[in-house]
């Protein structure tokens, strides 16, 4: 069984940056595919990025990475915007990359990021 944790959420104003790290248990890890979500108030959750894709709306500000040895991916946030307010998730599976929720196997509880006006 795998176990995702994300940790780094909070209440940042306007063009702030913030890191969220998502670690994950069990020692698959490094096989398994990751990706962050997200999901606002009275919206659908939304795939945000993974390694190699990121959402339009956040490109040149967000950054997907992952450190295998450490069992842990991150989402390095810059210039946040008010429409970046969210629950943040991380996801992992091992049927390769989707934008569909359904295709993932594992989910962490999620962070809450503010991004004040």
């Amino acid at each position: 069984q795998v176990q995702l944790v994300e940790s780094g959420g909070g209440l940042v104003q306007t063009g702030g940056s913030m890191r969220l790290s998502c670690a994950a248990s069990g020692r698959t890890f490094s096989s398994m595919t990751m990706a962050w979500f997200r999901q606002a108030p009275g919206r659908e959750r939304e795939f945000v990025a993974d390694i190699g894709w990121i959402r339009d709306s956040v490109k040149g500000r967000f950054t997907f990475s992952r450190d295998n040895a450490k069992n842990t991916v991150y989402l390095q946030m810059n210039n946040l915007k008010p429409e970046d307010t969210a629950v943040y998730y991380c996801a992992g599976g091992f049927r390769g990359t989707s934008p569909s929720t359904s295709a993932w196997n594992y989910w962490g509880q999620g962070t809450q990021v503010t991004v004040s006006s």
